[in-house]
């Protein structure tokens, strides 16, 4: 039997055992794009569990301590492969729930009921990955239970089979066998398992060294507001057009760039939509009077209206627990409010400027966990909030919120910044929740995103091989182009996402690696090809990518 005790070691041990070899499992990685890669998502998501159960009073029952874990992991989990972790961990506590200790058929009831919580959360199961891998263990295991084993030769028979299932996935998924690696996420949950199996067998704890990086979630304080607002009012209307030249929106926006700064002006032939952030909106309003008559005018004091807190989300210490750490929701103050995912201060600071009010730090390269979104919500001070993944990693760790506070909550399935800012854009105060979910989704499904990048690693892409530092150019998440520069590179994607699109704006965002001077001889090629495209350029400062490119 396995006591309370022993489970808290285990889990203790799985976490150190993935940490330990989290860069091996990063490297199973086939995709050459930087990212938050499968072994730290994994490792961290663990870590989450063991400072909590590090904690926790020796004597605990082993139904207390599923349940302490399954928590933990839950609020840490970063990235899908971490989420699909604590879901298998969830069902292994609801399986294992009121338990003192337990035997080999409560761990074959935690293994199918964690394998059920794992499949039901994705909406198409592909086998060959994690998912294959815990099946396959749960079923050796609910055979080898027929023989009367001990506890610790039936999780020795899981591990067996795991690892047996894990060498097969190359078969599954031709990708992975091209590639000449099995499957990343498969292989976290074997070094998991295998970390608990050395504790079930009395070999002891396996021993970690490695520290988790921090997160930080970013609201805005009134006084750093007022030093960092060049322009103080937000000033937005719609115009309801009179005149359908088609210069109009164009000259408006060119006369709106002259008096402030954060302009965008989208138009179709019954309206225009604006938004400007100037220290004189009356000129603002006047300008747009000229198109036509003017409906839902908005103007916003930033200097005065800004009065978030700045919050720091969990460097979770060895000795912290993150729960009793947890902050009070805000006290509510509106109906609407808005959480955003992305890194860059540029980005940062545009979505501020659109009335986000709180900012996670992280995307592409570091995952935000559950807990990150969590503080950002609860510090969020609306009945409501709309939370932004904008990377589609960050999605499913994002929905895992909602059961965790008592606010309404809106996951928009944004996979890039650039449709996080269109769905801000297109929200209207006006009607429902789910009336806005459908229409911000329908904004950032508009928007073309283009990504300019550099090979992690060597790899090969639709046939061609791809060689480390070698310019990857992205389309809507796909590399469609290697280059040796990125402004060719990005011309190259902007143009094709130009074309297909049939667009009319191309908003180039460069990042911490690239230069003003770099982002305009990339607009100069774009104009020079693309002769009707509005080119505008924005400092993202997003680490990555040497550019996020915008169409629409």
């Amino acid at each position: 039997m396995i006591n309370g005790n022993t489970l808290r070691d285990a889990i203790i041990s799985a976490a150190n055992n993935i940490d330990n070899s989290r860069k091996a499992v990063d490297a199973l990685n086939i995709f050459p794009v930087p990212d938050g890669d499968t072994g730290t998502n994994m490792s961290m998501t663990a870590k989450a569990a063991a400072r909590e159960l590090s904690i926790l009073p020796s004597g605990s029952t082993a139904g207390d301590v599923a349940q302490k874990a399954a928590s933990a992991l839950l609020r840490g989990a970063r990235g899908n492969s971490g989420v699909i972790l604590s879901l298998i961990f969830r069902g292994f506590s609801k399986a294992l729930k009121g338990k003192e200790t337990i035997g080999t058929q409560d761990l074959v009831a935690a293994l199918a009921e964690g394998t059920k919580s794992a499949y039901g959360a994705v909406m198409k199961p592909t086998e060959g990955t994690i998912l294959t891998v815990v099946r396959e263990a749960s079923e050796a295991a609910a055979e080898a239970a027929k023989g009367s084993p001990t506890a610790a030769e039936l999780w020795a028979e899981a591990c067996r089979a795991g690892k047996e299932a894990l060498d097969k996935t190359p078969e599954i998924l031709p990708v992975l066998k091209k590639a000449g690696v099995v499957d990343a996420g498969g292989q976290g949950l074997m070094l998991i398992f295998e970390g608990m199996l050395s504790v079930f067998e009395g070999r002891g704890i396996i021993a970690s060294s490695t520290d988790d990086p921090a997160v930080t979630v970013k609201a805005v304080a009134p006084a750093q507001v007022n030093e960092e607002i060049k322009f103080g009012y937000c000033t937005e209307f719609i115009v309801n057009r009179t005149t359908h030249e088609a210069t109009d929106a164009l000259n408006l926006r060119s006369y709106l760039e002259s008096i402030g700064d954060c302009v965008v002006v989208v138009d179709d032939d019954e309206i225009i939509k604006v938004h400007v952030h100037s220290n004189d909106p009356g000129n603002a309003i006047q300008a747009g009077l000229k198109y036509g008559a003017l409906v839902n005018i908005k103007i916003d004091n930033m200097r005065y209206q800004h009065n978030s807190n700045v919050v720091e989300s969990a460097p979770q210490s060895e000795e912290g627990n993150s729960q009793e750490t947890m902050p009070k929701a805000a006290e509510i103050e509106k109906q609407f409010g808005f959480v955003a995912v992305c890194a860059g201060e540029g980005f940062e600071e545009m979505f501020r400027q659109l009335g986000v009010d709180a900012v996670v730090s992280g995307g592409q390269t570091m995952n935000p966990s559950t807990d990150d979104i969590l503080r950002a919500v609860l510090a969020t001070p609306a009945e409501h909030v709309f939370i932004l993944p904008n990377n589609k990693n960050i999605i499913m760790a994002a929905e895992q919120v909602a059961p965790m506070c008592d606010k309404g909550i809106s996951v928009l399935h944004t996979k890039t910044v650039p449709q996080g800012i269109a769905a801000v854009l297109s929200f209207d105060e006006t009607i429902s929740a789910d009336k806005n979910h459908y229409e911000m989704m329908k904004a950032a499904g508009r928007v073309g995103t283009g990504l300019i990048t550099f090979a992690a690693r060597d790899s090969e892409v639709n046939d061609q091989r791809v060689r480390k530092g070698e310019i990857l150019g992205m389309e809507e998440g796909k590399i469609t182009v290697l280059e040796k520069d990125p402004i060719q590179a990005g011309y190259k994607v902007a143009r094709r996402l130009y074309k297909r699109h049939q667009a009319s704006m191309v908003t180039i965002y460069y990042g911490a690696d690239s230069s003003e001077a770099q982002a305009e001889q990339l607009a100069e090629l774009i104009r020079s090809r693309c002769h009707d495209a509005d080119v505008s350029i924005i400092n993202g400062g997003q680490p990555v990518y040497y550019f996020t490119i915008a169409v629409e």
